[in-house]
């Protein structure tokens, strides 16, 4: 393989390997408390097993903790590590700073609904529990995030003119981390002007619109990086070179900046604001998507002959792929809000999941641990992939009949076979997902254990 298309980054030094094992740990714990919150959610939407349930509100409070450790602390858990492992040795006090801060946040968080009373608000992006114990820890979450982004941006690597692999890595990951300090801006900004006025969802919807939608590119950049790290790792000939590479990645960062001009011209409750921000994400993350997508598929269409240690790799890089580019699609059909609006998003974050999910397999040698190796790791990509899209196909079905999107039990008044049909898919499809998303935390803690015992 050309040295210069070789799209990889080592870990050499232990410090930085000490810290990114730490991110690495809380973005698996996050994984655990999501999969217990999902199992509940998935039970209280399934028919016949909702009615055991105390739905309404034990339906929107696990909904919001699901939500908030699935997406928000497992991708900002990742990044954390892959940030550490792009950083250099200075400030590493702040790394650990950051880390055990956003640790405390997600506790106070996943503890919150078993010692608080708070309202569920059902926020796009950021759902809430209006209670001083959850609100507390999102705050200090927030915080670590924030100290995390900062010490990304000032210890990052020096560049230079490097244009090979691992130089439009470092480029895609300094990107993510800009535009992740966009998104804590647009936070800010809104928290000052959000008109005082407000109050329950209304309030939280404005508040964290417009960082919400900053932070999605965010995630699709890391999930670019993975794409083209995935890659190489499974031992194809990336038909990208790393200067069209840092041009894509610089597309995507170039769209994030429409966020702040949003709110300089535009009052942060106007429609003219939700609207530019939305189209900023829909049309501009699709600048470097597509070439992404397409040299993903030209560069494993003849790969054969895996090791392996590929073989996982391989399987979290087509089941990324596929998942990314169904939600996609579903986002163009989208009408009225009904449940596939979820459909959209469940396909485009788990397409981000997977990936990462992927890139972690990949790093655990680097990190001190096993390979992971064998069945269970081959086939939990696509266990977890194949449960999502029946969870996606089911939510589609079912909002083509018009079944309300965050609501359960009685709400969702399923009248007819075919919306109950619908969410029966729904419901398997979830439990098949929760199987393969805990599956990948059960590989990676395998071959956490067996590196150790290999050391004794």
């Amino acid at each position: 393989m050309n040295a210069v298309n070789d799209y990889a980054l080592t870990v050499p030094d232990p410090q930085r390997r000490a810290l990114a094992r730490g991110w690495l740990w809380l973005s698996l714990l996050s994984l655990i408390g999501s999969g217990v919150f999902a199992l509940l959610l998935v039970l209280s939407r399934t028919p016949f097993l909702q009615n055991l349930f105390p739905v309404a509100d034990f339906f929107r409070v696990a909904l919001v903790v699901h939500v908030d450790l699935s997406v928000l602390v497992w991708f900002i858990s990742i990044a954390g590590m892959l940030w550490s492992i792009n950083s250099s040795v200075r400030g590493m006090s702040w790394g650990w700073v950051a880390l055990w801060v956003c640790v405390g946040g997600a506790a106070l968080m996943s503890a919150a609904p078993f010692f608080a009373r708070g309202e569920p608000i059902m926020a796009n992006y950021i759902p809430v529990l209006s209670d001083p114990v959850f609100l507390s820890g999102l705050l200090l979450f927030s915080f670590g995030f924030a100290l995390l982004v900062l010490r990304s941006l000032i210890f990052a690597p020096d560049l230079g003119l490097r244009f090979d692999g691992g130089g439009a890595l470092r480029f895609g990951l300094n990107a993510a981390a800009i535009s992740a300090a966009v998104a804590l801006m647009a936070f800010v900004w809104s928290f000052a002007v959000v008109p005082t006025s407000l109050a329950g969802r209304a309030y939280y919807e404005i508040l964290f619109w417009g960082g919400g939608h900053a932070l999605q590119f965010t995630w699709t950049l890391l999930m670019l990086v993975a794409w083209l790290w995935l890659i190489s790792a499974c031992g194809a000939t990336v038909p990208l070179s790393p200067r069209i590479a840092i041009l894509m990645f610089f597309l995507a960062l170039l769209c994030v900046f429409v966020t702040p001009y949003a709110y300089l011209a535009y009052d942060i409750a106007s429609v003219e604001h939700r609207n530019l921000l939305t189209w900023a994400m829909r049309y501009g993350g699709g600048l470097a998507i597509l070439p992404m997508s397409l040299a993903v598929i030209i560069a494993l269409r003849p790969l054969s002959g895996l090791s392996r240690e590929a073989r996982p790799l391989f399987a979290a890089l087509i089941s990324s792929v596929l998942l990314f580019a169904v939600g996609g699609a579903i986002g163009i059909v989208i009408s009225g809000s009904n449940v596939k609006i979820p459909a959209h998003y469940h396909g485009s974050i788990v397409g981000v999941t997977l990936a990462l999910m992927g890139l972690v397999y990949h790093l655990l040698p680097q990190l001190g641990y096993k390979a992971p190796v064998g069945r269970m790791a081959t086939w939990q990509p696509g266990i977890y992939g194949v449960g999502q899209l029946m969870h996606i196909i089911g939510l589609v079905w079912s909002g083509g009949y018009g079944v309300q999107r965050k609501v359960a039990g009685a709400e969702q008044v399923l009248s007819g076979s075919g919306e109950i049909a619908g969410m029966a898919l729904m419901g398997m499809g979830g439990l098949i997902a929760i199987i393969g998303g805990l599956l990948f935390v059960v590989v990676v803690i395998n071959a956490v254990r067996e590196r150790r015992v290999d050391k004794r």
